[in-house]
């Protein structure tokens, strides 16, 4: 796991500083503690910083193979490396180090860009070829590594690993991109098409880009998809035995490490899982830890107890307060773009334990989006259901008008918050889906809005990407149009984006198991019976996880990794909620109402109604740009 940069001339080969190339990984010490390298030629330049996980004494970076006629700097990690190796070896390759970068290079020899289709990993990567004058930047299938690039003024592309490397560099312009502001307060973090600094852009997940001196710069291209198109026909029992082959295949690829190796432990299925397929392969005991909350309602830190005790792990707890609140300054810099995801704190403190003991840990993101485990696919699959029962013409009008007068009652058990549920119902799938997955809604927004700020964004919705994707989505049915919306948007703009930060900001590396991309395509070919069965999502992966875990673990009410910032800000944290409104470098801009700011904060600390996101959302966006353009 490391951190990369570089900076590459589109139109002539002009020198490159190989100081301004060690700046931009100077930027991102906590992604690379271990070293750092650069390498430079006429027009290119080349950076790394290194967190060694695999060939320790050999892996160092940026690499050439023997010739000089590939040049590599990648970050992430080719989890079945060994397998490919051997099949280059088998062909005449010869190795000089033990490293999974330079079978990357060997790699691209045999096969060219599809070498991609070979790679099981986590990965973003450039490769240089001199004979070509062209640079290949490459993202994983899934985005678990993230790869920023920019166009600036004296004809080059820079990139790096995170958005600081570019603000590194002295020639890009720093402008707010008000679009991307409307993008992360609907929906709590900036998605991969957007970024928060303009003229910067994301290469997105499963997508390469070909740059090649003397032309212009291209379109990024998709090397792979996953299609919820196709059917299994295999019985339940066949497809239960087949996953849970492809979990233990999965862990125990990830379980190849020349440093300490642990697991994230939340005592919820997946990453319960996980620790169980891990127990069965590793002598010693697994090395787990959790993190609990000062809230009992959301301490789940009795069932991972439970499960540590069951595979006899080496396991350790810390507990997330108000206290940690004065993290937050410090977790706004790792993030860089505003990201309202309030699991971040939690995250970054079970990275923080995790790191004093290991260098790498498996956790159990991804399943929930592969499997159909949000409460919300529940809900999107029976609200299409009814939907499919009345026609919208009928339908908009009566569960509209429900909508709108039935009150709204945050405070009340779920069972009676019928108002969302109307106003998702008059909408379509696509509609009611992305309300689903936001955090503000629209006509929260608007109230919200400065008129000069919605003027600007020009009638850009954040939400119309959701329903796009979900429109054109390879699928057969309305869940599976949700869980590909949740692949391409919300699992690398949010989930992917938390763990790759707060992972590499104790320099650790986290490896995601159930993001697997063989089973990830297994599931998306699962029948929606064996996704949602009644009132249980991951249905199949529960029933196939039933000769490993207990059953309290596997049926319980999911929690999520929930931190109670409504609880907090109606308590240790109410003059922070206020003081978003006042004299914030928020309030200088103009571009939200500080009345309606000032009164979402007097209405939830009364108990009127819960906006403990959205006050999280304020704060945190404040403090971004108070970073980035201040």
């Amino acid at each position: 796991m490391c951190g990369i940069a570089g900076i590459f001339h589109l139109e002539t080969a002009k020198p490159v500083d190989p100081a301004r190339v060690q700046a931009m990984i100077d930027a991102m010490p906590h992604r690379g503690p271990d070293g750092t390298g650069v390498w430079t030629a006429p027009g290119v330049g080349l950076g790394h910083c290194r967190l060694s996980i695999i060939d320790l004494a050999g892996g160092a970076q940026p690499m050439a193979n023997a010739d000089g006629s590939l040049i590599v700097t990648y970050n992430g990690e080719i989890y079945n490396f060994a397998e490919v190796r051997a099949e280059l070896e088998a062909r005449g390759h010869q190795f000089r180090s033990h490293s999974d970068t330079e079978v990357i290079l060997h790699a691209y020899r045999q096969w060219g860009e599809g070498c991609l289709e070979r790679f099981n990993g986590m990965f973003a990567f450039a490769l240089y070829e001199p004979a070509t004058q062209s640079l290949w930047l490459v993202r994983d299938r899934l985005g678990v590594k993230p790869l920023y690039y920019a166009q600036v003024s004296d004809g080059s592309l820079i990139f790096g690993s995170e958005l600081k490397a570019l603000l590194a560099h002295p020639l890009l312009r720093r402008e707010p991109d008000l679009r991307a502001v409307e993008d992360y307060i609907a929906l709590g973090y900036v998605p991969d098409d957007a970024c928060i600094v303009a003229g910067v852009k994301k290469l997105g997940a499963g997508e390469h880009l070909r740059l090649v001196r003397g032309r212009e710069l291209p379109p990024q291209r998709r090397w792979w998809d996953v299609s919820f198109a196709e059917r299994s026909a295999a019985k339940p029992a066949a497809l239960a035995e087949e996953l849970v082959a492809l979990m233990r295949d999965a862990v125990r690829l990830r379980m190849v490490a020349d440093v300490p190796l642990g697991a994230f432990l939340s005592g919820g299925v997946d990453s319960s899982a996980v620790v169980a397929m891990m127990a069965e392969q590793n002598a010693q005991a697994v090395k787990t830890c959790t993190i609990g909350f000062d809230v009992g309602s959301l301490d789940e830190r009795q069932y991972a107890d439970h499960v540590a005790r069951r595979f006899a792990t080496d396991h350790r707890t810390r507990i997330v307060s108000p206290d940690d609140y004065g993290l937050l300054d410090r977790l706004v810099g790792h993030f860089d773009e505003p990201f309202a995801d309030a699991s971040a704190l939690p995250t970054f403190r079970v990275c923080e334990l995790a790191r004093e003991e290991v260098t790498v840990a498996l956790s159990g993101d991804g399943a929930d989006e592969a499997f159909a485990g949000y409460r919300r696919h529940l809900f999107q699959h029976r609200g299409e259901g009814l939907r499919g029962m009345l026609p919208q013409g009928l339908r908009g009008p009566v569960f509209g008008a429900l909508g709108r007068i039935y009150p709204k009652a945050d405070w009340a058990p779920r069972i009676l918050r019928a108002k969302s549920t109307f106003q998702e119902l008059s909408l379509s799938g696509g509609e009611a889906y992305a309300r689903s997955v936001g955090f503000t809604p629209p006509e929260l927004r608007a109230k919200l809005y400065g008129a000069e700020f919605a003027k600007a964004i020009s009638g850009h919705r954040a939400e119309d990407r959701i329903v796009r994707t979900m429109a054109s989505a390879p699928a057969r049915d309305p869940l599976d149009r949700a869980q590909y919306a949740d692949l391409k948007i919300w699992l690398p703009g949010d989930i992917l984006t938390k763990t790759d930060r707060m992972s590499m900001a104790v320099s650790l590396e986290a490896r995601e198991p159930l993001l697997d991309y063989r089973l990830v395509e297994f599931a998306a070919k699962l029948p929606v019976a064996q996704r949602i069965h009644g009132n249980t999502g991951k249905y199949l992966m529960k029933r196939a996880m039933e000769p490993h875990l207990p059953h309290n673990i596997l049926y319980r009410g999911k929690m999520g990794f929930v931190t109670p910032i409504s609880h907090w800000f109606r308590d240790a944290l109410a003059g922070e909620a206020a003081a978003v409104a006042e004299g914030s470098m928020l309030a200088r801009t103009s571009w939200f109402e500080r009345g309606m700011m000032a009164k979402l904060a007097q209405d939830h600390k009364a108990g009127k109604a819960d906006h403990g996101r959205l006050l999280w959302q304020l704060l945190v966006l404040d403090k971004s740009l108070s970073r980035l353009f201040a």
